[in-house]
């Protein structure tokens, strides 16, 4: 079995910090502003803020009582591999390495940056603990689609360019909406769970049925943020190099919309993940490419 650290980390769901990342760093590239270092310690950065808040879900959630019953991957707190001490110091250290690399970022980008990161600890520690936990107020994929998304690509590209423009928001739009999609498949297995633990996500608050319908239309709001990113002249048509991915995309849908809630979601939660990074790198790629 891999170290109860690795499992805490949820590795197949890391995509999620990834994703954003590469569409922002493309994106200024295109534009003939990027700086490689910069582009390693935005990438650590992303990744380690993700691990804390994965870190802080599996405490917290233990803490909440959310974890029983769950038919999801093993938690750590839960299953007393680590205890609720040991998770809450790894979730004080990783999120403090995180901090360190954001010094270097800070450097770089100004007060922006730090009230980016500010923001994105403070929202990954939210998404479960405190008095009003995201995650119970049925905020989750909104706080998804806004930091593993929106936040993250502009502020990627920020760091590389200097400024914000329309199309470094549009540009994480469809990470933004793959990675609430993500958590989507998490919440639609875990409603009866969640119900019993009083975490009223949007799945436990109008059922699973609205949950499948969301998911859909997540993946499909991805696709169609191609659009207005080639209207835009963020790039030629090369911009819809991720619609190689439509059936790969309509399958996993399918799949979602007629699995039952169970385990057998476990593994559409990771291709998710794999669908949000597959759509990031083609859609780096056909940013990349000559108009």
């Amino acid at each position: 079995m891999p170290s109860p650290w690795i499992l805490a980390a949820r590795p197949k769901t890391l995509p999620a910090s990834i994703a954003p990342v590469l569409s922002g760093t493309a994106l200024a590239a295109r534009e003939g502003t990027f700086d490689p270092l910069v582009f390693a310690a935005t990438l650590l950065a992303a990744i380690l803020l993700q691990v804390g808040a994965n870190y802080a879900n599996d405490v917290f959630d233990f803490l909440k009582g959310a974890d029983r019953n769950r038919q999801g991957p093993l938690r750590v707190t839960q299953s007393g591999l680590l205890s609720p001490q040991q998770m809450l110091w790894g979730t004080g250290v990783v999120f403090a390495l995180a901090a360190l690399v954001g010094v270097g970022l800070v450097l770089r980008g100004g007060w922006v940056v730090l009230v980016i990161g500010v923001l994105s600890i403070l929202a990954a520690l939210a998404y479960t603990a405190g008095p009003l936990p995201l995650a119970y107020r049925g905020l989750g994929e909104l706080a998804a689609f806004t930091f593993f998304g929106l936040v993250a690509a502009s502020g990627t590209y920020y760091l590389q360019a200097g400024t914000f423009t329309l199309a470094s928001w549009l540009i994480g739009v469809p990470q933004a909406a793959l990675a609430a999609a993500i958590l989507v498949v998490n919440n639609l297995r875990d409603i009866d769970a969640d119900r019993a633990a009083g975490k009223y996500t949007l799945a436990a608050r109008f059922g699973e049925r609205f949950a499948r319908w969301e998911y859909a239309m997540l993946v499909a709001l991805a696709f169609a943020a191609l659009v207005p990113l080639r209207v835009l002249n963020a790039s030629g048509w090369s911009v819809f190099l991720p619609l190689l991915l439509l059936i790969p995309a309509a399958q996993l849908v399918h799949a979602v919309m007629h699995t039952p809630r169970s385990a057998a979601l476990n593994p559409l939660l990771a291709r998710t993940a794999q669908l949000n990074l597959a759509f990031a790198v083609l859609l780096a790629v056909g940013l990349l490419l000559p108009s």
